[in-house]
């Protein structure tokens, strides 16, 4: 379910003292019944597990391929154009504290792992659009419970990355950020039942 900005921006989160030059562009929660004080990296290892073993939905697996389609006839995701060459990896700005908590070449997919503690957690990339985060964090739910939300923070690359995040604000809105819902709530679900468990 998507949030207001306020509900990342009003909470004590590490990445807020890292971060003060982005703008949090998308806030989302999924439900975690069940879920314990305890649990965050159960729900990341869940939804780490289900994404090696499903493919995204139909039109959410088609927007990615044109996405890739296009960022690699234009150039967006050339290597120069990302972290280090274009701009510099938040793991500068972040005390050593915080980056002994990951590996950075660990991350699922195009995401770099930032850091990662016991209820909240930031990865990032950069490509010649944007300079994105995203951050996860557990968050206690008014019924005693906890869930996971999902901010995504970027630092648009100019006017033209301004532009491409207004024009794929509809498609993030209606079909990925819900697919992305389903998923990692069934992701949830289905936690006991992955293989290796």
């Amino acid at each position: 379910m998507r949030l207001p900005v306020r509900e990342h921006t009003g909470r004590p989160w590490r990445i807020h003292e890292f971060t003060p030059d982005f703008t949090t562009e998308d806030v989302w929660s999924y439900r975690t019944p069940g879920a314990g004080p305890d649990d965050f990296a159960t729900a990341l290892a869940a939804i780490t597990a289900d994404a090696s073993l499903t493919e995204p939905s139909g039109p959410t697996r088609f927007l990615m391929a044109v996405r890739w389609k296009l960022g690699a006839l234009l150039g967006w995701d050339d290597p120069k154009a990302g972290l280090g060459p274009r701009v510099p990896s938040l793991r500068d700005r972040l005390p050593e504290e915080l980056t002994e908590t990951v590996d950075p070449a660990a991350g699922p997919g195009p995401f770099v792992p930032l850091y990662e503690l016991h209820d909240e957690c930031a990865r990032e990339l950069a490509n010649r659009t944007v300079h994105a985060v995203m951050h996860l964090g557990w968050v206690e739910t008014p019924d005693g419970g906890h869930e996971l939300r999902m901010a995504v923070l970027v630092k648009p690359n100019g006017r033209f990355g301004r532009l491409y995040m207004a024009l794929i604000a509809p498609f993030r809105y209606l079909i990925v950020y819900p697919a992305m819902t389903r998923r990692r709530e069934a992701a949830w679900r289905d936690r006991e039942r992955r293989p290796g468990r």
